[in-house]
């Protein structure tokens, strides 16, 4: 194999490792997000019940 064709499969498999590490990132964010979201519901709930 030339230089080339080995340069070319190790930009191929580091792309391919960033990309996967983008998707795992990618996931926690929404689970944060989704969290966020819940904790900022149940705040407002206890707010409403303290309120009446």
């Amino acid at each position: 194999m030339s230089f080339t064709r080995i340069s070319a499969a190790a930009l191929i498999g580091l792309a391919l490792l960033s990309l996967a590490g983008c998707g795992n990132t990618i996931r926690g964010i929404g689970r944060d997000v989704g969290n966020a979201v819940d904790a900022t519901q149940d705040a407002g709930r206890s707010v409403a019940h303290s309120v009446n």
